[in-house]
């Protein structure tokens, strides 16, 4: 189980702040009960102050509350807020200066294997660009001689979902005109 920043601070917060249980505080932050009544005792502590939980989006008071009102409830952490989840993009896709090379083997193996992918497609996949992809296509790049078709799964430049994401929206958008045309 994933513990809070600081937790021995977080658990002097709680103790001082909330009605829990040493019990439910102990596991939350990781720490033996007797340690949790020894902050309640002001045995120990006594030389940092504690972090509340709320002010750093570890607890909600909706959580706290929960846990207070049911002794045998555990409390658990939010979940951290990032990019993805508040905006819900993607990172950023870099790719490292060793696997760089290794990009024309995998445009070279995913239009022999899916035509059907468009260079968009593909330029996502791969983080790669439109002239790479026309280059390798067209047999005008300038290490086409090289270039063997590898699997970017195994190249480690996109994972086996990723990639069968994009064979999946290639065919919702190619089934997609002929459902119109026929209506």
């Amino acid at each position: 189980m994933a513990l809070p920043l600081m937790p021995k601070a977080t658990a002097l917060w709680l103790v001082d702040n909330t009605c829990l249980t040493f019990e439910q505080i102990a596991e939350f932050c990781g720490l033996h009960v007797l340690e949790i009544q020894a902050y309640a005792d002001g045995e120990a502590g006594n030389d940092f102050s504690g972090l509340s939980p709320l002010d750093n989006g570890q607890l909600t008071q909706a959580e706290i509350s929960r846990c207070e009102s049911d002794e045998s409830s555990r409390l658990k952490l939010t979940p951290p807020l990032t990019a993805e989840i508040a905006l819900g993009k993607k990172r950023a896709k870099y790719t490292p200066v060793s696997k760089r090379q290794d990009k024309p083997d995998a445009i070279a193996w995913v239009i022999k294997h899916y035509p059907e992918l468009s260079d968009q497609k593909v330029c996502r996949l791969l983080g790669t660009t439109r002239p790479t992809i026309a280059a390798v296509r067209d047999k005008t790049h300038w290490n086409h001689e090289n270039i063997k078709p590898r699997s970017p799964i195994q190249l480690g430049l996109c994972t086996q979902a990723e990639l069968d994401e994009m064979l999946n929206q290639s065919r919702v958008s190619e089934e997609g005109p002929e459902e119109e045309a026929a209506s």
